[in-house]
């Protein structure tokens, strides 16, 4: 029985690129995923695309093909990524640029398009899920509008020859999907087998979450060498139970705990998980261990796929102005209060409007708020940290100048103050018609 090893080489844009390099090397891999989109990330991805065209990639691309390519290219293991966010033809171009560098002939690298759907939802009358309004009354607010695609294209790709299959919004399990799809022959309709790959997808696409990472918590989940944390390894069989492992020796673990925990993270009905290419049931999963982290996965199955497709919406929401400044010693939580006071009694009278003001403490309240944080005890050391959103970028301002002014107009020893501000990238939902959206595949052999 055909038995294929998917790895995944990151989980978000900024993760680790060593353990995708141990991977590469060590883990006999047929496939390499990297997993590096967020819905805040394609948006913000679309805004660097439109002040330079020839950017809108991952800004870790390069930096991680040239780590990982060589070894793939001599393994014979094929690479699918998502990391061309806003503009997969420029990253498939960073591809072939670092492999003529590195000096790898016969490398074919495709782009994925059609996520974009930006004309598609301004042209149409689409209504935002969370709120129920029109996407219209965005206005010129509205700044990417990105589909979540399925497996198919990145299929086509593969049986294209594809060594390398950049996209850009595809959902992140159907990444994995379409590699278990195209080696096991599944055709779309494969409900069920596509509900199984979907659960494999689900529990490596955040990486080094189901090795233990996010998992630790020390004396009661103790996970060793952190440091040296290992990312995943699926071995799927065309039929049965998919093994979770990870690289002998690499630091982190994978029990039945780490694959649980994964497995139902960000997942709204484990009965009724929908995605681009299935609505996947994970109610019947079976996990247990076989062996030192290995863990044996079972029981995914899915039903026809939804008739929409679901897309992420980035829209410019005003600004976050923001200060912080720190005090120590005895007294600290009292002077720390009577700065924040000030600082919000200053924003009143000289005008500052805001849409919302908040102002915490870090160590004492910021994270449970006064109520509980006063029963943990008196800290010795407290930032405050003073936020607030408005509509313009010199109301925002404002608010990290006040803080700032605490050094010589507040409370006594105040430390370290800091202040920004930062352009606010909302985001909200909308569902199109799936036979709208059309993707579109580019390949290229060097």
């Amino acid at each position: 029985m055909k038995t294929i090893r998917i790895g995944c080489g990151a989980g978000f844009s900024g993760d680790r690129i060593e353990p995708a390099v141990e991977l590469a090397a060590q883990g006999a891999l047929d496939y390499l995923v990297f997993e590096c989109l967020a819905e805040r990330t394609i948006a913000q991805a679309q805004q660097a695309k439109s002040r330079d065209p020839r950017t809108g990639y991952d800004p870790l691309l390069e930096d991680r093909v040239e780590a990982v390519l060589p070894a793939c290219c001599e393994r014979h293991t094929r690479i699918i990524t998502n990391m061309g966010a806003a503009n997969p033809v420029a990253a498939a171009e960073v591809v072939k640029n670092v492999a003529r560098r590195l000096g790898l002939r016969g490398l074919s690298v495709a782009a994925v398009t059609g996520d974009d759907v930006l004309e598609l939802v301004t042209a149409g009358e689409y209504v935002i899920v969370e709120t129920g309004e029109p996407v219209a009354a965005l206005g010129g607010r509205l700044v990417s509008a990105n589909a979540y695609i399925g497996a198919e294209p990145i299929v086509e790709a593969i049986s294209r020859g594809a060594d390398v299959v950049i996209t850009g919004r595809a959902a992140d399990p159907s990444l994995f999907v379409a590699a278990q799809a195209y080696e096991f022959g599944w055709p779309a309709d494969a409900w069920s087998q596509l509900g199984r790959a979907t659960l494999v997808g689900h529990l490596l696409e955040c990486a080094g979450q189901v090795t233990g990472g996010y998992f630790a918590d020390p004396g009661y989940k103790d996970v060793a060498d952190l440091s040296r944390l290992g990312f995943p390894i699926a071995e799927v069989p065309e039929y049965g139970a998919v093994v979770i492992t990870k690289v002998p020796g690499s630091g982190g673990r994978v029990t039945a705990a780490t694959c649980k925990e994964q497995l139902l993270y960000e997942i709204h009905d484990p009965a009724a998980y929908m995605t681009p290419d299935t609505v996947a049931d994970f109610s019947a999963v079976r996990i247990w261990e076989v062996g030192p982290d290995r863990v044996a996965v079972d029981g995914g199955t899915g039903r026809p796929r939804p008739d929409v497709l679901k897309v992420s919406l980035g829209y410019r929401d005003g600004y976050i102005g923001e200060g912080q400044i720190s005090y120590a010693g005895p007294g600290a939580v009292e002077r720390a209060r009577l700065a924040m006071c000030v600082v919000a009694q200053r924003l009143r009278l000289t005008g500052v409007a805001s849409d919302e003001l908040r102002c915490d403490l870090i160590g004492a309240d910021a994270l449970h708020g006064e109520t509980l944080s006063a029963t943990r005890g008196h800290p010795y050391e407290v930032r405050l940290r003073v936020a607030a959103r408005t509509q313009t970028l010199r109301a925002a301002q404002r608010i990290g100048n006040e803080v700032e002014a605490l050094y010589t107009n507040g409370p006594a020893a105040g430390g370290g103050a800091t202040k920004s501000t930062r352009e606010v990238m909302s985001l909200a939902t909308t569902l199109v018609p799936r036979h709208l959206v059309s993707c579109a595949v580019s390949c290229e052999v060097l």
